[in-house]
């Protein structure tokens, strides 16, 4: 199984993008690959280009389309995503539309408690509307991730690393049933 995590912030100290480095470390296995996503280089989503856009978008699209799963990795602006990580989703579900029947779930980490909640409320939205299935009931908002994560990109919270011990299996179950 192949999954991609979309990186939702484009700053190159991310504890997000740090999340995500994370997972793709401790679930990759011999059975699961996990490529981490970074967004920088995507241009600005525009209507004039969506039928001739540039070569990483294309390159982006395909990468998400081959994968059999999405992991969302958002941090959280003034209460929602982040653009970065709206114009991507603006370029995956204009023409071909890649993420129609796409397994998604959704994590966040940001430094206060609440772990991203809303951003990853109006990502899910967005989800729906893009009709990429969300796996429910295994929310994924890490608060206080500075000290949950260590410069090499551990997970170092016991209690942390038992959900996402739950809730990788139930990803991977999830995405299996979407096949």
């Amino acid at each position: 199984m192949h999954y991609v995590a979309i990186v939702g912030s484009n700053s190159k100290t991310s504890l997000n993008r740090r999340l995500a480095a994370a997972i793709a470390k401790r679930y990759g296995t011999d059975d699961v690959t996990i490529d981490v996503l970074i967004l920088n280089d995507l241009p600005m989503y525009n209507v004039d280009d969506e039928l001739t856009p540039a070569q990483v978008v294309i390159d982006f699209k395909q990468t998400v389309k081959a994968a059999d799963g999405v992991i969302w990795v958002t941090p959280e602006y003034n209460h929602s995503i982040p653009g970065v990580l709206k114009n991507a989703i603006d370029w995956l579900s204009r023409v071909d539309k890649v993420m129609i029947g796409k397994p998604s779930m959704i994590m966040g980490t940001t430094p206060g408690f609440l772990g991203t909640i809303h951003a990853q409320l109006h990502l899910r939205d967005i989800l729906f509307a893009m009709q990429s299935p969300v796996l429910m009931g295994n929310d994924v908002m890490v608060g206080g991730g500075h000290a949950k994560l260590d410069a090499d990109n551990n997970i170092t919270d016991a209690s942390t690393i038992d959900w996402l011990d739950t809730v990788m299996p139930n990803f991977k179950a999830f995405v299996a049933a979407h096949q």
